[in-house]
């Protein structure tokens, strides 16, 4: 007999108790998957608006404190949670989430950056501004091209941050003077970041306190709303994928703070971006946190089941991550007032419209902003997003049939979706092998 296959099909079969923390109920495919791997589980939402999303999928709680005890691992899907994290992992529980330390690192950029620096990794120069008109003073005085980042919880706000292409600044200072008028005080803090071309790549890997777990995950995102990249920036559209053993942009980035996270008492998920060219790794930002949509295509290329991984990762396990050969790929299937915020648009056009299944085939589809009535999902929230479809293959082209055949087969009235998802793997993965970078 082996002992080893033997101990490791014990521990699949093991039920445990899985108390999902979501800040906006993202995490809800993670959470169903797990249930249906035969584990209790239960979420909580933090964000009202959001609270009927999971409805008739898994059990919600009102209040997650009250079921600390009921729970054999506590998974929390988002940044701010940090203190609570080491707090519970401090009174001995077993949480997957993140840490003060890697909060910071995601939600303040200039803390960010000083990190990287501290850590010997290259970066774009870049400026934080507290109000727009010191910061058309210094593209005044300091022309170039620039892009806009928000800081702080308005960086969730994808639609604001703006990559300016004139080469003196002036399409940054017509966006800044627009912003000023709309926002006015309420923007926050921003930063102006010089313009770097190339190819835009983040390397993410799971981390189970001490180390960095193998294989890592390589992801090309798609953050405009139409294809061939046109149109206002989304939180994402859809991503590209594949998995490796190591990594020349992993290296120069992400595996340098390897220690630093270990101190930080971070045990998670961490992803870097970057834009790499023929003169070095540029690092973008940080998310120190699951990636979404990143997650549900990460799930679709690991090979064993994801609520034992993230167990086996929060209790500090060294192992290896059983992925598939390959690629996977994944795109957002969204309904108005996507991507924006309009409540009215939302309930005239969106609320409670079914998702349609031609063929009850539901593989590689992964319920979003969704409840579940008497069998049939149906839209929730106020987002517009209802479902990620995700394919894999042993090529690029393999997958994104795969992907698009199930796109097909589902019915959502007034849905819209990106149909060149993966499309950038033909051209950027030659760049990135004539750099030495794949």
């Amino acid at each position: 007999m082996n002992i080893k296959k033997t101990h490791l099909k014990n521990e699949r079969n093991i039920k445990r108790n899985f108390l999902f923390v979501s800040r906006w109920g993202e995490s809800l495919d993670i959470a169903y998957a797990t249930l249906l791997e035969g584990n209790d589980v239960k979420m909580y939402i933090e964000d009202k608006p959001s609270k009927e999303i999971g409805y008739g999928f898994v059990a919600k709680v009102k209040d997650w404190a009250k079921h600390i005890n009921w729970a054999d691992i506590i998974v929390f899907d988002y940044t701010g949670y940090g203190q609570v994290c080491q707090d519970l992992r401090a009174s001995g529980k077993i949480v997957f989430g993140g840490s003060e330390y890697t909060d910071k690192l995601e939600l303040d950029r200039n803390f960010g950056h000083e990190e990287l620096q501290k850590h010997k990794v290259k970066i774009i120069p870049s400026k934080e501004f507290q109000n727009f008109e010191d910061a058309i003073n210094y593209i005044e005085k300091h022309p170039d091209s620039y892009v806009i980042k928000p800081c702080g919880e308005i960086q969730e706000l994808k639609q604001l941050l703006f990559v300016g292409s004139d080469d003196e600044g002036k399409d940054v200072i017509r966006v800044l003077k627009a912003y000023e008028k709309s926002w006015g005080n309420n923007f926050g803090n921003f930063q102006l970041q010089k313009k770097v071309k190339g190819v835009e790549i983040s390397v993410s890997a799971f981390f189970n306190g001490n180390e960095f777990l193998r294989p890592l995950n390589i992801t090309f995102e798609h953050k405009k709303l139409f294809p061939k990249e046109l149109g206002v920036s989304t939180g994402e559209m859809g991503s590209s994928m594949l998995w490796v053993k190591e990594s020349p942009i992993f290296e120069a980035t992400l595996k340098k703070f390897e220690k630093t996270l270990a101190k930080s008492d971070f045990v998670g998920h961490i992803d870097i971006n970057c834009i790499v060219n023929g003169n070095g790794i540029y690092p973008l930002e940080f998310t120190s946190r699951f990636g979404f949509p990143q997650v549900f295509i990460q799930r679709t290329g690991i090979n064993e089941p994801i609520g034992n991984m993230l167990y086996k990762i929060a209790k500090g396990e060294n192992f290896t991550i059983n992925a598939k050969k390959g690629f996977q790929i994944g795109v957002f299937i969204v309904v108005p007032p996507f991507p924006y915020n309009d409540k009215k648009t939302f309930d005239l056009f969106s609320k409670d419209s079914v998702v349609i299944f031609k063929k009850e085939v539901k593989e590689g589809i992964h319920p979003m902003h969704l409840k579940s009535i008497n069998g049939e999902w149906l839209i929730t929230g106020n987002t517009g997003i209802a479902l990620m479809v995700s394919g894999t293959g042993l090529t690029m082209k393999d997958a994104q049939k795969v992907m698009y055949s199930k796109v097909a087969n589902i019915i959502v009235n007034n849905s819209y979706y990106r149909t060149d998802i993966g499309d950038r793997w033909f051209d950027e993965s030659d760049k990135l092998m004539s750099w030495g970078l794949l």
